[in-house]
């Protein structure tokens, strides 16, 4: 029997040629904390069912991981609807969508002959139950895209059928469980037995589709609903089903239909009548003097803060900026992380004190110079910025921990307004794939960091992980406490993005990690058509990011 040499988990051994990956998975499952669902082989993401058929160095990956996290999930929404299919026949369904992420799990809408109630999710839930313990394989197979829209169009999965229109391969991924037939965007887990660990919710319209809480246990926490950031999300999400802008097929239409020009006026107007009605909710409330804006990286935080100013200005009022950054401590007093590196995005990194004592002087009418900060220095400097508030003055304050009220807390309460904002996407690939918010604030960071900072895609992806472990900590706990959120995302923005991104992530060598990463987006910048950039008005958000702004950005 031939043999092939492998290094698993950095162990070096022989295997019969031939061996299926699960198999050896389940030799490895005791060194690791959560189920393994994936493999790297050779730096390649293979599924489980996948043979080994040369040496080959592996390294398994889990729940734990991004990508194992994702198949997870796909692999959930596959026997979710398996599930529903199976309790009802097709003409009794409608429409199953994924509309967003909530905490630990995804949001979804079903639209058919039955009512979405507790007996009915018991009904799913029972039936989810039982192909788990069943334990059937999730197969893939392979067609002909034209085969492919046809069978979509035939089973009422009209947005698939829409979203292949516009594929250039000839051939497509399918994959199924036990006769139903659906499409993924990426891996799955190879059979139903994976998938343990899930619970549907009901909640307002739909219910949630709970996921593990893998930082905590490998089982499935208490859903804990974020009525705020809910609300937004279904506010972008019910104008996307208005405008017939839900998935990434619609954005397509427009676009091979000459409305681009159109497209990108009514995000745009959308958006600026958000910003002015926020204007309009401080300038109704003559106590506050300080607003304060955060939220996470690449959420275009800069570009708001200036649109919202001039929105203040047209309500009669006169904005200040200031940015906490500049109340930072000098770098050799800044705390270090478990690895001994400064922690820039620590609360200790600021002047709490002084910041504090600073904005209540300016609240007492008195005249108070306003320091900046020099970054290449590490120190904090005065050069005669001398500012005192009058009667219409108010503050605009950004910096990420501005929801955090232990920066502000000498600050009175009755004089603050807090806003948080973020790029919520709205747009779903189809039905059952969804974008992920982090997604988006990726690309655009990638893209921001390359022009502004002469980073590679591949350095902006290796520090991603070490970005959303700040937010975790220091943003997402406090977004609830906002007074408004605002989402900047915009319904076009993948499609300008995509020629920006693409020469980014293929200048991404193969032989490195960050590859996997590269590989994934621009498998997800396929499905749309590319536009120019030229339309995009000069004040937009996005301009932050692929450049151009009228702000100083």
């Amino acid at each position: 029997m031939a043999m092939v040499r492998i290094i698993v988990e950095g162990s070096k051994r022989k295997v019969p040629c031939g061996t299926v990956l699960e198999r050896l998975a389940w030799e490895y499952q005791n060194m690791k904390d959560a189920a393994i669902v994936l493999a790297s082989v050779n730096g390649k993401l293979q599924e489980l069912h996948k043979t080994i058929t040369q040496d080959a160095e592996i390294r398994f990956l889990t729940l734990k991981e991004p990508s194992g996290m994702r198949a997870y999930e796909r692999s959930m929404l596959l026997l979710l609807n398996k599930a529903i299919y199976s309790l009802y026949p097709l003409e009794r369904v409608n429409r199953v969508m994924a509309k967003f992420s909530v905490p630990n799990g995804i949001y979804l809408e079903a639209d058919g002959d039955f009512k979405v109630d507790e007996e009915w999710l018991d009904r799913v839930r029972c039936r989810m139950t039982e192909l788990v313990q069943a334990n059937l394989p999730i197969e893939k197979g392979n067609c002909h895209v034209d085969e492919a829209m046809q069978f979509f169009k035939d089973v009422k999965m009209y947005e698939k059928e829409k979203l292949f229109r516009y594929r250039r391969s000839s051939q497509v991924n399918l994959y199924s469980i036990d006769g139903f037939v659906d499409y993924h965007y990426g891996y799955m887990v190879p059979s139903t037995g994976y998938l343990k660990n899930f619970e549907l919710v009901s909640y307002h319209r739909g219910f949630v589709l709970m996921l593990p809480d893998v930082r905590k246990s490998n089982g499935v926490t208490t859903f804990r609903p974020q009525e705020k950031l809910f609300q937004v999300m279904e506010e972008a999400s019910d104008w996307s089903e208005k405008m017939k802008l839900v998935t990434v097929g619609d954005v397509n239409d427009w676009i091979s239909s000459g409305r681009l020009d159109e497209l990108i006026l009514i995000s745009e107007a959308r958006q600026e009548k958000q910003i002015a009605d926020i204007a309009a909710a401080i300038a109704a409330q003559p106590d506050k003097k300080f607003v304060m804006i955060a939220g996470p990286s690449s959420s275009g935080k800069t570009s708001f803060s200036h649109r919202l100013s001039i929105q203040l200005l047209a309500q009669g009022l006169t904005p200040h900026p200031i940015g906490v950054d500049d109340y930072f401590v000098n770098r050799e007093d800044n705390p270090k992380d478990e690895n001994g590196n400064y922690d820039f995005e620590a609360l200790e990194c600021v002047d709490i004190r002084q910041f504090n004592k600073d904005m209540n002087a300016l609240l007492a009418g008195e005249t108070v110079q306003i320091p900046s900060f020099n970054f290449v220095q590490g120190r904090r400097e005065y050069k005669g910025n001398y500012l005192k508030m009058g009667a219409n003055d108010i503050l605009v304050i950004e910096g990420i921990h501005c929801l955090n009220d232990k920066m502000s807390e000498f600050i009175p309460q009755e004089n603050k307004f807090k806003i948080y904002i973020s790029a919520l996407t709205q747009l779903n690939v189809d039905e059952h794939n969804r974008i992920p918010t982090t997604d988006g604030r990726l690309i655009r960071r990638m893209i921001r960091d390359a022009r502004t900072r002469g980073a590679s895609a591949q350095d902006t992806i290796a520090r991603w992980p070490s970005v959303r472990k700040g937010e975790e900590k220091n943003i997402f706990p406090y977004q609830e406490t906002a007074d408004v959120m605002f989402n900047s995302s915009l319904i076009y923005e993948f499609s300008v993005m995509k020629s920006y991104a693409e020469q980014l992530l293929f200048g991404i060598p193969r032989d490195v990690p960050e590859y996997q990463e590269a590989k994934r987006l621009l498998k997800f910048f396929d499905y749309f058509l590319g536009v120019d950039s030229n339309m995009v008005p000069s004040n937009s958000l996005l301009k932050e990011f692929i450049g151009g702004s009228i702000f100083n950005v």
